[in-house]
């Protein structure tokens, strides 16, 4: 008992420096406030990648070249020059007079109607092979050894169209039983087409035109 009233003085002489009775240690530093979490943090010894560039890479050129879609290449498909692909406006129709002879073949026979003997009937097509309409045709027939010129030497058709043909038949006076060269002659509103040379006209036979169709365009049918 003498020895806590011996020590009370002391003590009440510490206390009496600041007015506290317990002093806070000089080593020991208040704790700081931090909010309350449910999971404490975890350093991990492995570092963490931030953006995860190794899980998914971004290209910059993704978004622009797509991988998936092949692209064409300009060589798969060559570009000829403008002629190789005509158009509408550029085609331009030139036109075009054209006709061709075909001569069919000749016989003989006595003309007692114009007082002739032999004549020579020689039978001929014409074919319309422009993009114009012939007019006023005009065809001739001459014969190296003709005599008196005879009314059907030359044939006029009116008109013939574009891929149209028509059969004619020329007559001219002749030579009693001689071979007999021929020329035919083709004319137009467009001047003189073309002639028409046979050194020996064959004869025709059974095969001439029926004479109801001679003179009289019809379609051509090559």
């Amino acid at each position: 008992m003498k020895k806590l009233f011996a020590v009370l003085p002391g003590l009440l002489l510490l206390t009496s420096c600041n007015g506290w009775f317990f002093q806070a240690s000089p080593y020991n530093p208040p704790t700081p406030f931090l909010p309350p979490t449910n999971t404490p943090s975890i350093v991990s010894p492995t570092p963490v990648v931030i953006g995860a560039a190794t899980a998914t890479p971004v290209l910059a050129t993704s978004t622009n070249i797509p991988t998936n879609t092949p692209f064409n290449v300009a060589t798969n498909t060559p570009i000829g020059p403008p002629t190789d692909t005509p158009s509408a406006t550029s085609t331009v129709i030139v036109p075009v007079s054209s006709i061709s002879v075909e001569v069919l073949g000749c016989n003989t026979s006595i003309d007692i109607t114009h007082g002739m003997g032999e004549v020579t009937n020689a039978f001929v097509t014409l074919t319309n092979t422009g993009n114009l309409e012939l007019t006023n045709i005009r065809t001739t027939l001459v014969a190296l050894d003709e005599g008196r010129e005879h009314p059907d030497k030359t044939v006029e058709l009116a008109y013939l169209p574009p891929a149209y043909q028509a059969t004619l038949k020329l007559t001219v006076d002749s030579t009693y039983q001689e071979e007999t060269p021929i020329q035919i002659e083709i004319s137009a509103d467009g001047g003189l087409f073309q002639r028409v040379g046979e050194a020996s006209c064959r004869d025709i036979g059974l095969f001439a035109p029926d004479p109801t169709s001679l003179n009289t365009p019809i379609p051509f049918n090559p």
